[in-house]
């Protein structure tokens, strides 16, 4: 009851039902109701995550949430509560150095958030309110208002789009910052509204926010006037930017959090790198050493307190309190003040240097000139800095294919029209400008018929979504073609054409100009759309009008888009393009017969291949698609259903006019990159959603497949067998492939020149759908097994036809495999990012398809070729350093705490500190962190050009190879050897004992200041033996830090310590401060009386 009323009372109850209802310019319909606003979240964007009220109790509990820090606050309230023998500043210091540096960092970027939020909500936009154009925050628009957005603006939150400046009712958008598609959008008006905005009334029944960019079911009611259905061409989303249109007008359906931009965020998940899960497993066997080293010491120091006169000799007597003390309290205590004597062992600071570590080596990437591109004038983008290292551990690279091993860069190089082969002729050598290659076995015909060549060049001129850009005047067109990265219109001698001479075309998919720009080749020229007609200019410059009717947009489950046009005549004609799998089984297998031959040579050519089919409609075909499509559109349930119901029914039947092939050209030393990466021993899986073949020619293109490769193929045709299940057939063609010698899948990955066989494995969406879905009465996970088993022992493997969330599987199957291999994904497109998300690092591509895979990746460059130097050199060297640091650290701590463990069986086992407070503090913060964080951002103990040109080097430090326990026991046992040399070495020199010049012997601060120093020389001398690449950094911190410590050794102990103890001799008298000094002669005799 309580939460229904606070619900009511926050407007939430209307998240209850399927829709909301929202009146346009808060104006009932009709005018005479009396109008209840209802209640939506304001358009407040928050991507914070702290205010300035909870960040310290928040980032507090953040931060000790991690083992470590929680660790150290324990010792440090174990200091403050309990008579431990050193100070809580100790501990508390380093805590406090450590919890400070990172909330600083994380305020830092949370600030960045902050800014960032309120450039977005404080931004001025104009709203319609009363009749007057009012200028109001964004943060402060409501639903329900009507927002004027101009050219080049960013759209304030999701509108539904009443009024546009363009005289078709439409504008452009590009929708980069959502699904990082960069080429322009065609958006549609309300059809029929009224132009008076000032005045209208309607309503909009509109379904609840939900994530989804693509769909969007809408009722929009004027009063009693109409009802018109709306999708998604209306709605202008939240972060989309106005292009090619001078103004719109749009009413407010989503606001703030509720955007379908909001909506689709989602903070990226923690990804840890092997390097910290290897941290973590070594702080769990130090962590047993230090419990280990408590117990014997309090074991010890009770076994010898059992002695004779060791408990309470004469000179130390208990007090009545100390006597009635429980026993086991009071072992308890022993031993909590033993862990906090020892605690040093753990190093709370080395977490700091990491982060600090890593962090500063993200800018060397950033700073590398070599990754700079002229082209678009950017270098490469650090966005993680916490898997710097995982780049030198890569096992597993996922890359698309378009735009990522290939430029997204379409040119159309030829077409087959009713069997026949047709090329461009520059030379222009026939009138028409068709030059005819090849043709059928009927040579006597050397080309298609006339009427069949322009049927299938006016479906290329009408078949699209392509809008011509509009000219600005001046230049302003050229400038804004190459800002908008709209393509020129180019014709038969190079210049630009059209009326009044276009800026250029402007389209969702670089595929359709490229198919526009072939048809103009020919002859065929589109002018534009003029309302609901498209003009068309034919080879005799005669201008064809065609009242566009309806468009079947393209789909990834169709695989194709349709039109339906009716030509100046009355004819009604449908045009359709699509894949080839898609367009076959729609026309007649003879038709198919005389291109198929075409589109497979092509496809195995490596170029990108389009079916072109045609219809003609009847009156009661078009009446019949007609209804069933405003019915579909008018539906709020279901709508996409129905709407794939109508288009499968109408696109049917069809005539096969020809197909097209356009060439997506590899990107610069693609080959190359990927031969270096299988050099280096690295796996490269090749997920893309074109056809087997065109993937399978690019893989040989780029080197991923040699002539050599013997090809092992999982597709659908290689299941048919009539009579059979296909899960049967999948399992019986997976054991067969798993069949295959073992000797020649056991080979290694292979090197730049192996004379073994190699092996390729090619599946396709459909198979692997079976292969990851299996139906419940067949055995999923023996497929997966098998599946894996075999793609583990081959070299390369391509899937083809894939879906975004099929890369995003295969991708985490491997990444949970036995072995956990580490997985790198790379891809420049919307598609990519879920894979990118999914795979340990994910990389973007600063390419054409939108910034989406960059925003979402962990690091971005600007070309495939980068990847080689950010693997094989940056990420090398960055395994190499951090590997060292960590073992180095675990080193030297253990150096410093194991004379500390031994000094106990000298000293009666009485938790006397060995070192001086002060010495304690600043050993891991001032005295041995900067060598070492030097040396880890500077190392290189192989240059960068020799890393380049050896792949095979990136193997040696393959599957952490630095951080194994091997190379952990060696760094314990040579720690462990030279703290028992501190320890003995020193008390060796103790054995014949000298005399101060007041008379007395050296004693415990003497003793324990010769073995630090001894311990901060041997250390920092060890760092030094082991640097090769020497900067000037690196002398002035290496030399600096032992400098510093002298002096602060020769101001702490010869002038602070020494004024200290003058103090207490005055005071106490000299019995007293000896006494308190703790003065001892031979370490072997233990403690004992100065009396």
């Amino acid at each position: 009851m309580l939460r229904r009323r606070l619900n009511r009372l926050f407007g939430r109850d209307e998240r209850k039902v399927d829709s909301r209802t929202i009146y346009v310019g808060h104006r009932p319909c009709p005018a005479t109701e009396a109008l209840i606003p209802p209640k939506f979240c304001d358009n407040r964007i928050v991507s914070s995550k702290y205010t300035v009220w909870n960040f310290l109790p928040k980032n507090l509990f953040e931060q000790f949430r991690r083992i470590a820090n929680f660790y150290f606050l324990i010792i440090f309230l174990v200091q403050v509560i309990v008579d431990t023998p050193t100070s809580p500043v100790t501990s508390g210091l380093p805590l406090f150095f450590v919890i400070t540096v990172t909330a600083i960092k994380q305020g830092y970027e949370d600030w960045l958030r902050h800014k960032a939020d309120n450039e977005v909500n404080k931004y001025l936009v104009t709203v319609l309110e009363d009749g007057r154009r009012a200028c109001k925050e964004s943060e402060k628009i409501k639903v329900g208002d009507v927002v004027e957005v101009v050219e080049d603006e960013t759209f304030p939150c999701d509108l539904i789009l009443l009024q546009s400046s363009r005289e078709d009712e439409t504008c452009f958008v590009t929708t980069a910052s959502l699904d990082g598609e960069s080429n322009h959008k065609t958006h549609y008006t309300v059809p029929d509204t009224e132009r008076n905005l000032e005045s209208l009334s309607a309503t909009i029944e509109c379904e609840q926010p939900q994530p989804d960019l693509y769909n969007f079911v809408t009722v929009f009611s004027q009063c009693v006037v109409f009802f018109r259905s709306l999708g998604p061409e209306n709605l202008l989303l939240k972060g989309a930017t106005l292009k090619n249109t001078q103004k719109i007008y749009g009413v407010a359906v989503y606001s703030g959090m509720e955007t379908k931009m909001a909506l689709n965020y989602q903070g990226k998940s923690q990804k840890r790198s092997a390097v910290e899960k290897s941290i973590n497993a070594f702080l769990l066997v130090y962590l047993c050493i230090l419990v280990s080293k408590a117990l014997v010491c309090t074991t010890l120091k009770y076994v010898w307190q059992n002695r004779p006169g060791q408990d309470e000799p004469w000179y130390n007597q208990k007090t009545q309190k100390e006597k009635d003390a429980n026993l086991y309290l009071k072992m308890f205590t022993d031993f909590l003040s033993f862990m906090v004597l020892f605690n040093f062992i753990i190093p709370v600071s080395m977490y700091v240097t990491v982060e600090m570590q890593k962090f500063l080596g993200s800018f060397f990437i950033s700073w590398d000139k070599d990754f700079f591109d002229p082209e678009i004038q950017e270098g490469a983008l650090v966005n993680t800095s916490d898997l710097n290292e995982e780049l030198g551990q890569v096992e597993y690279v996922f890359t698309d294919k378009t735009g990522t091993l290939t430029q997204n860069n379409m040119e159309f190089i030829e077409c087959c029209i009713d069997g026949f082969q047709y090329k461009y002729a520059d030379s222009g050598t026939e009138l028409d400008g068709f030059c005819v290659t090849d043709g059928p076995v009927n040579i006597l015909q050397q080309k298609a018929g006339r009427e069949k060549e322009e049927l299938f060049l006016r479906a290329l001129c009408l078949c699209h979504t392509v809008q011509v850009k509009e000219a600005t005047g001046q230049g302003d067109g050229v400038a804004d073609g190459v800002e908008d990265q709209v393509d020129g219109v180019m014709g038969l001698d190079g210049e630009t054409v059209g009326p009044a001479d276009l800026g250029g075309f402007i389209a969702s998919s670089p595929d359709e100009v490229a198919l526009v720009k072939g048809a103009m080749k020919y002859g065929f020229k589109f002018l534009g759309m003029e309302s609901k007609n498209m003009r068309v200019m034919n080879r005799n410059n005669d201008v064809e009008t065609y009242e566009l009717l309806h468009v079947l947009n393209f789909d990834p489950v169709r695989r194709r888009m349709s039109v339906i046009v009716r030509t100046k005549s009355g004819d009604t004609m449908l045009f359709c393009k699509g894949a080839d799998s898609s367009i076959f089984p729609r026309v007649r297998q003879e038709e198919v017969d005389r291109i198929r031959m075409h589109v497979e040579r092509n496809a195995t050519e490596g170029y990108r291949t389009l079916c072109v089919a045609y219809k003609l409609l009847s009156r009661e075909e078009y009446d019949q698609a007609d209804t069933g499509l405003r019915e579909a559109k008018l539906a709020l349930q279901d709508r996409e259903e129905k709407l794939m119901a109508v288009y499968n029914q109408v696109e049917t039947g069809m005539s096969l006019i020809g197909a097209t092939a356009v060439e997506d050209r590899l990107q610069e030393e693609a080959a190359e990159t990927m031969e270096a990466l299988q050099g280096a021993g690295m796996k490269v899986w090749v997920l893309t959603g074109d056809k087997m073949e065109t993937a399978k020619s690019t893989c040989y293109a780029c080197r991923l497949f040699q002539r050599s490769t013997e090809l092992l193929e999982l597709t659908v045709r290689t299941l048919v067998d009539l009579g059979r299940k296909r899960e049967e057939r999948l399992h019986d063609l997976c054991s067969w492939v798993k069949s295959k010698p073992v000797s020649a899948f056991s080979v290694p990955p292979r090197s730049w020149s192996s004379a073994n066989q190699d092996y390729g494995f090619i599946i396709d969406g459909a198979t692997l759908s079976l292969v990851l879905n299996s139906s419940p009465e067949s055995n999923s996970s023996c497929y997966k097994s098998l599946f894996l088993q075999i793609c583990q022992n081959c070299t390369t493997v391509l899937c083809c036809r894939m879906a975004p969330l099929q890369k995003a599987q295969i991708v985490k199957m491997v990444k949970n495999c036995k072995g956990s291999p580490i997985t790198l994904s790379i891809g420049d497109g919307a598609n990519d990012v879920s894979m990118i998300l999914e795979a340990h690092v994910g990389i973007g591509i600063k390419g054409r398809e939108g910034r989406q895979a960059v925003r979402n990746s962990d690091y971005a460059i600007p070309k495939l070729k980068h990847l080689k130097k950010l693997l094989l050199g940056h990420g090398h060297l960055y395994y190499v350093r951090i590997a060292h640091l960590v073992q180095y650290f675990f080193y030297k701590n253990l150096c410093f705490i194991l004379p500390q463990f031994l000094y106990q069986f000298f000293c009666g086992y009485s938790q006397q500190p060995l070192y001086d407070a002060a010495y304690l503090t600043m050993y891991n913060i001032c005295f041995t962190s900067m060598p070492i964080l030097a040396n880890s951002l500077l190392e290189q103990h192989i240059c960068m050009e020799v890393l380049m040109d050896n792949a095979a080097l990136y193997r040696d430090v393959a599957k952490n190879a630095m951080l194994g326990w091997g190379p952990f026991l060696y760094w314990t046992l040579l720690g462990v050897y030279q703290g028992l040399l501190f320890f003995f070495g020193v008390r060796f020199l103790f054995s014949n004992p000298a005399l101060q010049d007041n008379g007395q012997v050296f004693g415990n601060w003497s003793y324990g200041t010769i073995v630090f120093t001894v311990l901060v020389f041997t250390v920092t001398l060890k760092l030094a033996m082991d640097t090769r690449h020497w900067t000037w950094i690196n002398h002035f911190v290496i030399w600096g830090s032992l400098a510093f410590y002298m002096f602060f050794s020769f101001f702490w102990g010869g002038i602070i310590c020494r004024a200290d103890a003058k103090n207490k001799n005055e005071n106490l008298g000299v019995q007293d401060s000896c006494l308190i000094r703790a003065e001892w002669t031979d370490p072997l005799r233990g403690w004992h009386s100065p009396f």
